[in-house]
């Protein structure tokens, strides 16, 4: 992984975007040698989300499961049942 100052990527800014979209590559950006934020392929971003998605739904089916409830219905269920398309 590589990591640049923000001011090497504020002045390399489309090479910096160029190497994480095609080239794949996960940028760290530091600020007085602290790491601060990434550039990452949009991917990565969407497999994070995914995974986050998973996470917090597993974490949902946890907390209606100690109530000693169901969960509600499907989304699915729930439009249908409120008339919304």
């Amino acid at each position: 992984m590589t990591k640049i100052s923000t001011v090497e990527a504020r002045d390399q800014f489309a090479e910096v975007v160029n190497r994480a979209a095609y080239g794949k590559e996960r940028i760290v950006l530091t600020r007085r040698g602290k790491e601060l934020a990434a550039v990452v392929p949009i991917e990565d971003l969407a497999s994070l989300e995914k995974l986050e998605d998973r996470l917090d739904l597993e974490a949902a089916r946890r907390a209606w499961a100690e109530q000693g409830k169901k969960p509600p219905a499907s989304w699915k269920k729930a439009k249908k049942r409120l008339g919304l398309k």
